[in-house]
């Protein structure tokens, strides 16, 4: 008997649990660009083809191993499944008698394969996925009677683990975080390096062709495109970052400047959650750096605690809390989504910087997302659904397992405090401190009401306003609704005015 392994498109490392035991005599790959996965949410074009190009690059890897993979290249065709494959490769092959699938990042595809087996009266192992460097069960066992999970302690738990910047039972340099000193905004004179480029070879070409002809309404540009489609060119991606970022990663990971989208920032996030990176192996090279002296210990610290401690903490808050965790709405918040979210049309030139960023390179940094973007969304009471839509939709390296958590916990404040300690709520003055957007931008940062005033300062206030009878017991933001209480009713009632104002105008 034989089993009928299926690899998604997120899941590109020969590595991948499913692929463990497999038989290259009697065993089968499944691999497939499906219609309903490519159209169910307006994906920027650029994921769409980085995600083609390295399926299609991952199966001649495969075939060129002699493993047998049936490959489905994309059909405008909503009727081909991965049901309909399923069912037609077990009519070609009797021997087929298990299907075998590494964990999906979405619940609904675990939710699928499990009715696929169950319409098709065909067993089905789903395994750990082995890229991830804690499981469920450690994590689940890690939130047991906690009544708070937050990160820290989680990224904690995981660099004693692996022995990752330890000395001994100590962290080295006497601390666990040096976030602290990662808050710097670069000179005028500062140089960013250019950002690595892998050039489009025939594979990548037809995707481009075939994305540009299927998908034209889908957000994103797809003009030069140079992401890495391989493992070998993925690897080069991240030796650049180690070389020539990430010394300067940690002083300035949480600075914006105008038309400078890559900075330090080692963009591998891509390859990590498509499997052509693997966590372990990007720590150890940013670790060794650190040892060989080439890189100070904020920066290493900085990045190892994005893969170690947040990656895989937001992982296991979603199975953690999943199905329930995608309803939730704990702020009640009902707006649209603007729709110069989906055009970069808007006055805010912070906003306009970086939604036009995120059209051009399916990318925007990590406060680019939170503190621009996630705050104003958050400010303006936008509906978790719509953001999330929206979030999973244009960054190349999302998928509900990393994006919900970070959309319905960071951002929104949608799940009361499971992810973070209070909302990420900022007025005008963090995006000025940290950012040279607000100096060409329509409206004064320095202004507090009026038409000409930044937005984000009363948005912030009646944000605040709005939301008193759920937030006024945090002790992270009590002090603010001590400084509310103290303005005085005419300031109030501007602040509410202006804020009314400018809500309805989107």
């Amino acid at each position: 008997m034989s089993k009928l392994v299926i690899v998604l498109g997120d899941q590109l490392n020969k590595n991948i649990s499913s692929l463990s035991d497999f038989n290259k005599e009697s065993d089968q790959v499944l691999m497939a660009e499906i219609y309903q996965e490519a159209k169910y949410a307006n994906h920027h074009k650029k994921k769409i083809a980085f995600l083609f190009s390295a399926m299609r690059h991952f199966n001649n890897e495969l075939l060129e191993d002699e493993f047998p993979v049936y490959y489905h290249c994309y059909q405008n065709d909503d009727s081909i499944s991965f049901e309909s494959l399923i069912k037609e490769l077990i009519s070609f092959n009797k021997n087929i008698n298990q299907l075998v699938i590494t964990k999906p990042g979405e619940y609904r595809l675990v939710e699928e394969f499990k009715d696929i087996s169950s319409r098709l009266k065909i067993s089905l192992d789903i395994r750990q996925d082995n890229r991830f460097l804690s499981t469920e069960n450690e994590f689940f066992n890690w939130a047991s009677n906690r009544k708070e999970l937050r990160m820290e302690f989680f990224y904690r738990e995981m660099r004693k683990k692996y022995d990752v910047l330890m000395d001994k039972d100590h962290p080295i340099g006497g601390k666990w975080n040096y976030d602290s000193e990662n808050r710097k905004f670069p000179s005028k004179k500062q140089d960013f390096p250019n950002v690595f480029k892998i050039s489009s070879d025939p594979v990548t070409m037809d995707v481009l062709s075939l994305v540009e002809q299927e998908f034209p309404e889908h957000f994103g540009s797809l003009d030069n495109f140079h992401f890495a489609t391989t493992r070998s060119e993925a690897l080069l991606i991240l030796d650049d970052f180690i070389e020539n970022r990430l010394d300067n990663f940690g002083d300035f990971q949480d600075a914006m400047v105008e038309n400078e989208p890559w900075m330090f920032h080692s963009h591998i996030s891509f390859y990590l959650n498509s499997g052509l990176l693997l966590p372990l192996e990007c720590i150890q090279k940013a670790e060794k750096a650190y040892f060989e002296k080439k890189c100070s210990l904020n920066s290493v610290e900085g990045f190892i605690r994005q893969i170690l401690g947040w990656r895989e903490y937001i992982r296991g808050i979603y199975w953690l809390k999943m199905p329930d965790y995608k309803n939730l709405n704990y702020l009640i918040a009902k707006r649209a989504l603007p729709s110069f979210f989906w055009s970069g049309d808007t006055k805010l030139n912070c906003l306009h910087h970086c939604i036009d960023e995120t059209y051009q390179n399916a990318y925007a940094h990590h406060i680019q997302r939170l503190m621009v973007l996630g705050n104003f969304l958050l400010l303006c009471g936008v509906n978790p659904d719509e953001v999330n839509h929206w979030y999973l939709s244009v960054y190349a390296d999302a998928y509900e397992w990393v994006e919900m958590p970070n959309v319905t916990g960071m951002i929104l404040y949608a799940d009361g405090g499971v992810v973070a300690s209070k909302p990420y709520a900022s007025g005008g003055s963090y995006i000025n401190k940290m950012s040279n957007y607000c100096s060409n931008c329509s409206y004064q940062v320095n202004e507090k009401n009026g038409d000409s005033a930044c937005p984000f300062n009363y948005l912030f206030w009646d944000f605040l306003a709005r939301n008193k009878d759920k937030l006024e017991s945090n002790n992270r933001i009590s002090m603010m609704y001590r400084t509310y209480e103290k303005m005085s009713d005419d300031k109030k009632k501007l602040i509410t005015e202006d804020a009314k104002k400018f809500l309805n105008s989107l």
